[in-house]
Parts: C-alpha cells; structure tokens; sequence
C-alpha cells in the first residue's frame, strides 16, 4: 500500500541510474535486435532542454512513456524525468521497487485509499457496489440515512461508529480519508517541487489519468502543478504505441512510435488568463474549490493541444461530447 510512510520516504535522483539500466539491458537489445522499433519526435525543438517542464501526454498502454524517455535519452542534453504514476500500480510489491526504483513516484486518489482501508480492515476486496456507495456518501453525493439502507455490514460499520473501534480513532471514516488523502497529496507537492526545482527533472504527466486509446477527459493536477509553480506545460501527442506495446509485459513488438512535441505552454503567454495572483497550497481542498474554473479552464486548453498532435483514431469525437 502506498502510505504516507512510503510517500515520506521517496527521494528523486538528478541522476536515475536505473532509468539508464533498463534503457541498457532491456530497451537497446529489445528495439533494436529483438524487435525493430522506431521512434520519431516531431518538433523535439519545443521541448526546451535549458529549463525543467510539465510534459503533459496521451497514455494509451502501460509503457507509452518508456519509448519517450528512451529517445531523449540517446540523443542527450534534456533533462531526465520522473513520472506521475497511479498509486494503485504500487500496490504490487514488486512493481512498487521497480517505480520507486525508476525515480517515479505515485499520486493515490481517494479512492485508492477507500479500498487499500476497507482491503486491510476486513481483509478482502471491496466490491463495485460497495465502493461506489462509500465514494459518493464521502463526495456527499448520498446522505448517511440512504447509504447505511444500502450498505452491507461492512461498510455500515465503516460509516457508523463501528471505524472509530476498529481504528482506535475519533475520526469519522469519511474525515479519515479526506484528511489522509490531504496529507499525501501534501507530500505529492512537495515531490512534484522537489523534482522540478532541486533536482532537475522534467514530470510527465497522463492528464486523463488513466489509460485510454481515444483522448477522455483531463484531470486538473497539471494545471494546478502549472498554475502553482509557474513552470511551462509541453503537450506531446504519442501515436501508436499500444500496438508496440499491445499487452502487460514490457517487451515491444516492431513497430514506429510517433510523438509529435506542441508548442510550450508558458505562464506568462497561454496561461496568463488562468493564473492565480496570492499563493495558495497545492493540490489542496480548499484551492481546488476556489480555483476550479482556473484549473478547469487551463486542462481544457492542454488537452485541445494534445488533440491536436493525435492521429485521428486516438481524437475525442468532439462533435458528442459538445
């Protein structure tokens, strides 16, 4: 599980040695002697190679980003990166060693924390149902009396007073994970600052947050990453990657990844409409409340660009959704 102990205790490298490990014994024999794969970068001149950035990206499959940081990596001088990755793919204790390993580091949701918390106290799964009941009487989308009439007696206990003797607390479940989820997102800032201003690295970031071979919609991270820390967003449309990588293992297959680099997205030029003047604290409650048209306005804005670099199989049908 990743908890706020594990999140504590992540420190990125300016160097990943194991980023260039993988890329030696793994990435060169397998695109270039297993399998033939091509990678082209179209407009690699927008990807600024003097200053950390937010490289906000398309995520088709589970390895899209590895062709990416392979290629700027044969050619040097960019910075190396680090990745925002589902909290839930660390959940696997060897996936856990290996992302930690590759100088990434997770953003759980809350509801990765809903089901980590119901898994370890009783010990088995939480089912769809279940979990969406919780979820929605937490976002207060379902008042307490209509979620205990639905609730198995499990999640009853979750909900009633039962959480308080199970966790030894005064909490509510409910103000438990918000302010679990507050404490780690915290430490995802911290982390987020730490690799663009101290470390030197570039953050790639799947907006959609979450893998989908037709472009869906984006999340506000980014933007709130962006709007904090004043740092560019480069959007890169990445193009046939899933048949490269069609399954779960990490090995390509022949193939030719595109990804086509749009024009940066800067905070004093296409930004500057959604900036916010006071400082205010990331990625928290209070901030994503106030600001939401900023955040909402600056994702809607990146993920048009990222639109536009897509072949036309990977495009949002525009015309449904408006």
């Amino acid at each position: 599980m990743v908890d706020l102990k594990f999140l504590n205790n992540i420190r990125l490298a300016s160097y990943p040695h194991f980023q260039a490990f993988v890329a030696r014994t793994l990435l060169i024999p397998n695109y270039n002697l297993f399998s033939k794969v091509n990678i082209n970068i179209e407009n690699i001149e927008n990807l600024p190679k003097n200053e950390t950035v937010i490289i906000a990206m398309n995520h088709t499959d589970r390895y899209n980003y590895w062709p990416l940081q392979y290629k700027l990596w044969r050619i040097g001088g960019f910075p190396y990166t680090t990745v925002w990755v589902k909290g839930k793919y660390f959940s696997n204790a060897l996936l856990k060693r290996f992302f930690a390993w590759a100088n990434t580091f997770p953003v759980p949701s809350k509801g990765y924390f809903i089901e980590e918390f119901f898994k370890k106290t009783f010990k088995r799964k939480i089912s769809f149902e279940e979990y969406r009941l919780v979820k929605d009487f937490i976002d207060n989308r379902l008042n307490i009396g209509d979620a205990l009439s639905r609730a198995t007696s499990e999640v009853r206990e979750l909900l009633s007073d039962g959480w308080q003797r199970i966790a030894k607390t005064r909490d509510s479940f409910a103000h438990f994970i918000e302010n679990y989820y507050a404490a780690a997102m915290e430490r995802v800032a911290v982390l987020s600052k730490n690799a663009l201003f101290e470390k030197g690295l570039n953050i790639i970031i799947f907006p959609e947050g979450t893998r989908s071979l037709t472009l869906a919609e984006g999340r506000t991270g980014m933007a709130q990453l962006a709007l904090n820390t004043g740092k560019t967003i480069v959007p890169i449309g990445c193009n046939n990657s899933e048949n490269v990588y069609p399954g779960n293992l990490p090995f390509a297959k022949s193939g030719t990844v595109t990804y086509r680099v749009g024009e940066p997205i800067r905070h004093d030029g296409e930004l500057k409409p959604f900036a916010i003047k006071e400082k205010f604290r990331l990625f928290s409650r209070e901030s994503q409340e106030r600001y939401r048209e900023n955040f909402e306005a600056a994702t809607a804005l990146v993920m048009e660009r990222i639109h536009r670099l897509l072949d036309e199989r990977y495009r949002k049908d525009i015309s449904r959704s408006s």
